[in-house]
């Protein structure tokens, strides 16, 4: 299974890092180890999770953040890694 992860999740993963690299130097590492262990985690678990806003969404094991996806045939893309502390109007105008 491929796993691609879209420039605007990519963007979600930036803006977390500097989030909590913010609260304690280092823990923005921390976070995107964390984050990117779940992703590769769909190399199994793909389209297992419950949906959300259209999407397959993955619950992160360490942060409370959702990795929001879906697969086609052997690929799986990665739309978003929202923080579900978030506005729940925010979430869905997010994730249109």
């Amino acid at each position: 299974m491929t796993i691609r992860i879209a420039e605007e999740a990519e963007f979600d993963l930036e803006e977390g890092w500097r989030f909590y690299d913010n609260i304690e130097q280092g823990l923005g590492d921390y976070f995107l180890d964390s984050l990117y262990s779940d992703i590769d985690s769909l190399q199994v678990t793909a389209g297992l999770h419950g949906k959300q806003f259209g999407k397959h969404r993955l619950l992160s094991t360490r942060f409370p953040f959702g990795v929001y996806y879906s697969t086609i045939g052997d690929v799986t893309v990665v739309h978003a890694i929202l923080d579900l502390r978030r506005e729940p109007s925010w979430l869905r105008n997010r994730m249109g």
